[in-house]
Protein backbone atom coordinates (compact mmCIF):
# COMPACT_ATOMS: atom_id res chain seq x y z
CA UNK A 1 0.00 0.00 0.00
CA UNK A 2 1.55 3.36 -1.45
CA UNK A 3 2.44 5.71 1.42
CA UNK A 4 -0.27 9.40 1.40
CA UNK A 5 2.58 11.71 1.92
CA UNK A 6 1.97 15.21 3.94
CA UNK A 7 1.50 18.13 1.19
CA UNK A 8 3.45 21.21 2.50
CA UNK A 9 0.93 24.19 1.41
CA UNK A 10 2.82 26.77 4.12
CA UNK A 11 4.72 29.78 2.37
CA UNK A 12 7.79 29.12 3.87
CA UNK A 13 8.78 32.48 6.08
CA UNK A 14 11.74 33.95 4.59
CA UNK A 15 13.79 37.63 5.08
CA UNK A 16 12.47 38.22 1.33
CA UNK A 17 8.77 36.88 2.00
CA UNK A 18 6.09 39.85 0.61
CA UNK A 19 3.89 41.22 3.52
CA UNK A 20 1.13 43.48 3.86
CA UNK A 21 2.27 46.85 2.83
CA UNK A 22 3.37 48.85 5.68
CA UNK A 23 3.21 45.55 8.05
CA UNK A 24 6.14 44.64 10.15
CA UNK A 25 8.79 42.24 7.44
CA UNK A 26 9.63 38.88 8.72
CA UNK A 27 13.44 38.84 9.42
CA UNK A 28 15.39 35.71 10.83
CA UNK A 29 19.05 36.20 12.00
CA UNK A 30 21.34 34.08 14.35
CA UNK A 31 21.79 36.20 17.98
CA UNK A 32 24.50 34.25 19.13
CA UNK A 33 26.58 31.92 16.86
CA UNK A 34 28.43 28.21 18.11
CA UNK A 35 31.45 29.30 17.79
CA UNK A 36 30.69 32.53 20.42
CA UNK A 37 28.64 30.14 22.89
CA UNK A 38 31.02 26.97 22.69
CA UNK A 39 27.70 24.19 22.38
CA UNK A 40 24.92 25.96 20.05
CA UNK A 41 23.44 28.14 17.20
CA UNK A 42 20.72 30.13 18.60
CA UNK A 43 18.34 32.16 16.29
CA UNK A 44 15.73 34.79 16.38
CA UNK A 45 12.82 36.05 14.50
CA UNK A 46 10.64 39.38 13.71
CA UNK A 47 7.37 39.24 12.24
CA UNK A 48 3.93 40.61 11.83
CA UNK A 49 1.11 37.61 13.09
CA UNK A 50 -0.27 37.87 9.73
CA UNK A 51 2.52 37.32 7.44
CA UNK A 52 2.57 34.17 5.25
CA UNK A 53 0.20 31.27 6.35
CA UNK A 54 -2.14 31.99 9.02
CA UNK A 55 -5.27 32.21 10.53
CA UNK A 56 -7.45 35.13 11.93
CA UNK A 57 -8.87 35.46 15.21
CA UNK A 58 -11.93 37.07 15.36
CA UNK A 59 -9.84 39.52 17.54
CA UNK A 60 -7.89 41.33 14.68
CA UNK A 61 -11.18 42.70 13.62
CA UNK A 62 -13.52 42.87 16.21
CA UNK A 63 -12.48 44.03 19.71
CA UNK A 64 -14.77 41.53 21.58
CA UNK A 65 -14.16 38.36 19.39
CA UNK A 66 -11.81 35.54 20.82
CA UNK A 67 -7.76 35.77 20.63
CA UNK A 68 -5.82 33.35 19.08
CA UNK A 69 -5.25 30.98 22.30
CA UNK A 70 -9.14 31.10 22.49
CA UNK A 71 -9.70 29.45 19.86
CA UNK A 72 -10.99 25.88 19.35
CA UNK A 73 -7.95 23.71 17.60
CA UNK A 74 -10.17 21.11 16.53
CA UNK A 75 -11.16 23.83 13.68
CA UNK A 76 -8.07 23.50 12.57
CA UNK A 77 -7.49 19.47 12.32
CA UNK A 78 -9.38 17.16 9.90
CA UNK A 79 -11.20 16.45 6.75
CA UNK A 80 -10.89 19.48 4.32
CA UNK A 81 -12.46 19.98 0.71
CA UNK A 82 -10.08 22.32 -2.13
CA UNK A 83 -12.05 23.37 -4.60
CA UNK A 84 -10.94 25.52 -7.32
CA UNK A 85 -12.34 28.88 -8.07
CA UNK A 86 -9.03 29.98 -9.85
CA UNK A 87 -10.15 33.66 -12.24
CA UNK A 88 -12.71 34.49 -10.07
CA UNK A 89 -12.00 38.33 -8.57
CA UNK A 90 -14.74 37.85 -5.71
CA UNK A 91 -16.08 34.45 -4.55
CA UNK A 92 -19.49 34.49 -2.74
CA UNK A 93 -22.67 31.95 -2.83
CA UNK A 94 -22.37 32.62 -6.48
CA UNK A 95 -19.51 31.31 -7.47
CA UNK A 96 -19.62 28.34 -4.83
CA UNK A 97 -23.16 27.02 -5.22
CA UNK A 98 -21.96 25.23 -8.36
CA UNK A 99 -19.82 22.60 -5.80
CA UNK A 100 -20.70 19.59 -3.74
CA UNK A 101 -20.16 20.98 -0.50
CA UNK A 102 -22.50 18.34 1.20
CA UNK A 103 -21.00 17.25 4.65
CA UNK A 104 -17.51 19.41 4.07
CA UNK A 105 -16.80 21.49 7.76
CA UNK A 106 -13.39 23.28 5.97
CA UNK A 107 -13.11 24.30 2.78
CA UNK A 108 -10.13 24.94 0.68
CA UNK A 109 -9.91 27.45 -1.97
CA UNK A 110 -7.42 27.41 -4.81
CA UNK A 111 -7.55 30.57 -6.21
CA UNK A 112 -4.59 31.43 -8.71
CA UNK A 113 -2.23 29.28 -10.79
CA UNK A 114 0.58 30.06 -8.57
CA UNK A 115 2.32 33.80 -7.70
CA UNK A 116 6.01 35.20 -6.56
CA UNK A 117 5.41 34.99 -2.54
CA UNK A 118 8.39 37.56 -2.27
CA UNK A 119 6.07 39.87 -3.14
CA UNK A 120 2.66 41.42 -1.86
CA UNK A 121 0.31 40.82 -4.88
CA UNK A 122 -1.00 43.46 -6.39
CA UNK A 123 -4.37 41.76 -7.15
CA UNK A 124 -6.04 38.78 -5.38
CA UNK A 125 -9.17 37.38 -4.84
CA UNK A 126 -11.74 38.93 -2.11
CA UNK A 127 -14.62 37.40 -0.68
CA UNK A 128 -18.66 38.49 -1.23
CA UNK A 129 -20.53 39.93 1.48
CA UNK A 130 -22.80 36.79 1.03
CA UNK A 131 -20.43 34.17 1.85
CA UNK A 132 -21.04 33.85 5.67
CA UNK A 133 -24.47 32.77 5.14
CA UNK A 134 -24.00 30.72 2.32
CA UNK A 135 -20.93 28.39 4.07
CA UNK A 136 -23.02 28.36 7.41
CA UNK A 137 -25.93 26.98 5.54
CA UNK A 138 -23.72 24.62 4.48
CA UNK A 139 -22.15 23.36 8.30
CA UNK A 140 -18.65 24.68 7.30
CA UNK A 141 -16.77 26.47 9.76
CA UNK A 142 -13.36 27.42 8.54
CA UNK A 143 -12.62 28.93 5.16
CA UNK A 144 -9.39 29.07 3.40
CA UNK A 145 -7.69 31.22 0.63
CA UNK A 146 -4.28 31.28 -1.54
CA UNK A 147 -4.97 35.59 -1.10
CA UNK A 148 -3.37 37.24 1.87
CA UNK A 149 -6.80 38.56 3.07
CA UNK A 150 -10.55 38.00 2.43
CA UNK A 151 -11.15 41.56 2.06
CA UNK A 152 -9.44 43.81 -0.11
CA UNK A 153 -6.31 45.82 0.78
CA UNK A 154 -7.80 49.02 1.32
CA UNK A 155 -11.16 47.98 2.98
CA UNK A 156 -11.90 50.07 6.11
CA UNK A 157 -15.19 47.83 6.90
CA UNK A 158 -13.82 44.35 6.75
CA UNK A 159 -17.20 43.02 5.46
CA UNK A 160 -15.95 39.52 4.25
CA UNK A 161 -14.37 39.32 7.90
CA UNK A 162 -17.49 40.16 9.81
CA UNK A 163 -19.81 38.22 7.44
CA UNK A 164 -17.53 35.04 8.26
CA UNK A 165 -17.23 35.48 11.79
CA UNK A 166 -20.88 36.86 12.68
CA UNK A 167 -21.73 33.03 10.94
CA UNK A 168 -19.59 31.21 12.80
CA UNK A 169 -16.55 31.00 10.34
CA UNK A 170 -13.00 31.01 10.67
CA UNK A 171 -10.53 32.11 8.56
CA UNK A 172 -7.15 30.67 7.66
CA UNK A 173 -4.92 32.98 4.91
CA UNK A 174 -2.25 32.79 2.50
CA UNK A 175 -1.54 29.17 1.70
CA UNK A 176 -0.44 27.27 -1.32
CA UNK A 177 -2.42 25.25 -3.62
CA UNK A 178 -0.64 25.43 -6.79
CA UNK A 179 0.34 22.21 -6.60
CA UNK A 180 -2.68 20.49 -4.86
CA UNK A 181 -5.63 19.01 -6.86
CA UNK A 182 -8.86 19.15 -6.29
CA UNK A 183 -10.34 16.67 -3.91
CA UNK A 184 -10.57 15.73 -0.26
CA UNK A 185 -7.78 15.73 2.21
CA UNK A 186 -7.06 15.59 6.10
CA UNK A 187 -5.72 18.95 6.61
CA UNK A 188 -3.15 20.32 9.92
CA UNK A 189 -3.10 23.90 10.10
CA UNK A 190 -2.20 24.31 13.94
CA UNK A 191 -2.00 28.06 14.82
CA UNK A 192 0.82 29.11 17.78
CA UNK A 193 -0.66 29.24 21.38
CA UNK A 194 0.88 33.36 21.47
CA UNK A 195 -1.73 34.66 24.06
CA UNK A 196 -3.68 37.97 23.45
CA UNK A 197 -2.88 37.74 19.66
CA UNK A 198 -5.41 38.40 16.70
CA UNK A 199 -3.78 35.92 14.86
CA UNK A 200 -0.92 33.53 14.23
CA UNK A 201 1.55 31.53 11.27
CA UNK A 202 0.73 28.29 10.83
CA UNK A 203 2.23 25.35 9.00
CA UNK A 204 -0.28 24.04 7.14
CA UNK A 205 -0.55 21.02 5.43
CA UNK A 206 -3.03 18.25 3.46
CA UNK A 207 -2.50 14.64 3.00
CA UNK A 208 -4.78 12.47 0.40
CA UNK A 209 -7.55 10.74 2.23
CA UNK A 210 -7.13 8.44 -0.55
Amino acid sequence: MEERKWIDISQPLTNDIGVWPGDTPFAFRLSFTKEQTGSVNIGQFTTSVHTGTHVDAPYHFDEHGKKVHELDLNLYVGRARVVDVTGCEMVGKEELERFDLEGVDRLLLKTTDGRDLNRFPEKYTVFRENIGPFLKEKGIRLIGTESPSVDAVDSKTMDAHHSLNDNGVFILENIVLSDVEPSDYELIALPLSIEGADGSPVRAVLRPIS
